[in-house]
């Protein structure tokens, strides 16, 4: 039986409930859940506060303002499981989704592999990852941040004539779980954004580009002129664009949309995809899926990380992990459902991964252009054509067009295509202008040849 363990968020801060009355709630629900004759359950109580200003063309568009609470119980009869929720904290309503729960559970058939994390691999420490950093931002001053911000990007060329809208948003969780083996933990965490898009028009038609920045602490945002600033000159570059004649050449992907290369070997390498044999990466374990240059680690207690947690969804303890060492595959991505399903135990990823971070080879990008010479550097991927069972991959998108390793001019409607094994195997660099924006970070990432469709 795993001690009780509850992480306190540092302050109530905006929220209406204090982290004890969370705590009671899931007690009660788990209490209730007991006597009505569950062999086990879990339930997690969270609730949540956001607020977001949108500016466009200077003036105010919209300001949205939510709070919102929620009750999620689980629980088993033997092997069959029954799920409900609610957004009412008040006891009578808690006990009708307990009893909603477990009218399901009756009706399920048992699943061998359903049940709650082993009490063997539920976190028992939990280290201070400074998650929790409220912005006391008021909506005036959320108003001057986005008109600022919008002002910059415009102000960047004359012909960026419109703006799509800036938005600066703050928002902050809390919660509490709790299972029947005695496990119980919970904390607070803030996440604040500044986000800019704009477009711009000359005689070859219209162009949008955006950017964004986003962090736990409002203290480690980019600046909001900056990220104007940014916003402007990605839409002005991209003006004049072309297509190009259909052609097999090296792809450089650009740091923000390189990241999606990652999330496909995630996807691939997940639980769900793994048991029903419906990914490229089945049985992928101990195999060389990727060049020997890639290094991929997981770094679940990085502070402030966008991802960082002491435990995932089901209380199972995070680790450190090599997950793709010299381009061999170290581990899946299991819950303990999928893991069971598997014969594996679980890798605490119930939920998702926490801050994958592919190691740079030391390049930055005006580096990796000279090194690709001529090809394509991506900044733009349009589209969701990645079929997860072979790994064919085909989108489109935008970009330039590189020679003697210098951006010659903008390119669009072309598409892109190859397979992300022989992608994955043909990494030949990876950059150091790594931006972080959520559960992957890493560089701009070059891959030595793909196929693009373009006239």
């Amino acid at each position: 039986m795993t001690t009780p363990v509850v992480l306190d968020p540092p302050a109530t801060g905006g929220f209406s409930f204090t982290s004890d009355f969370l705590r009671e709630i899931a007690a009660d629900v788990l209490g209730h859940a007991s006597r009505l004759g569950a062999s086990g359950g879990e339930t997690e109580v969270t609730e949540g506060i956001g607020q977001t200003v949108t500016v466009r063309r200077g003036e105010v568009e919209t300001i949205e303002y939510n709070r919102d609470k929620g009750v999620g119980v689980t629980v088993y009869l033997g092997r069959k499981r029954g799920h409900a929720s609610t957004s009412d904290f008040a006891p009578e309503a808690l006990r009708r989704t307990v009893e909603a729960a477990l009218a399901i559970a009756r009706y399920t058939a048992s699943d061998d592999c359903a049940g709650l994390a082993d009490a063997d691999v539920l976190a028992t420490e939990f280290p201070d990852l400074q998650l929790y950093h409220p912005w006391q931002l008021s909506v005036e001053q959320g108003i001057e941040l986005a008109r600022s911000c919008e002002a910059a990007a415009l102000a960047v060329d004359p012909r960026l004539t419109n703006s799509e809208g800036t938005s600066v948003a703050t928002y902050q969780y809390q919660f509490a779980y709790a299972n029947s083996h005695g496990f119980a933990g919970g904390y607070s965490s803030t996440q604040h954004s500044i986000y800019c898009a704009v477009i711009g028009e000359d005689d070859e038609g219209m162009q949008r580009d955006d950017w964004y920045a986003i962090a736990r602490d409002p203290g480690d945002l980019e600046d909001p002129v900056a990220v104007g600033q940014k916003a402007g000159r990605r839409c002005a570059a991209r003006l004049g664009a072309r297509r190009i004649a259909t052609t097999q050449v090296p792809i450089l992907f650009e740091a923000p949309i390189a990241a999606s290369l990652i999330g496909h070997f995630v996807t691939g390498v997940s639980g769900a995809n793994l048991y029903r044999r419906s990914s490229f990466l089945v049985d992928s374990v101990g195999q060389r899926v990727f060049a020997p240059i890639v290094q991929l680690h997981e770094r679940p207690f990085l502070p402030k990380g966008l991802r960082s947690a002491p435990f995932d969804d089901e209380g199972v303890a995070t680790h450190n992990r090599e997950v793709v060492a010299n381009g061999v595959v170290g581990g899946y991505f299991l819950s303990s459902y999928s893991a069971r399903k598997l014969g594996l135990k679980s890798t605490g990823n119930a939920g998702g991964n926490h801050n994958l971070i592919l190691d740079s080879t030391g390049e930055d990008l005006q580096a990796l252009l000279a090194r690709m010479g001529a090809g394509l550097l991506v900044t733009d991927l349009l589209g969701h054509g990645v079929n997860n069972v072979t790994g064919d991959y085909s989108r489109g998108a935008a970009g330039f067009w590189v020679e003697n390793g210098e951006i010659q001019y903008p390119v669009q409607e072309i598409t892109i295509a190859g397979n992300l094994k022989d992608m994955f195997r043909g990494i030949v660099a990876v950059g150091t202008d790594i931006v972080i924006r959520g559960a992957r970070q890493c560089g701009s990432i070059l891959v030595d040849r793909m196929t693009v469709a373009g006239e």
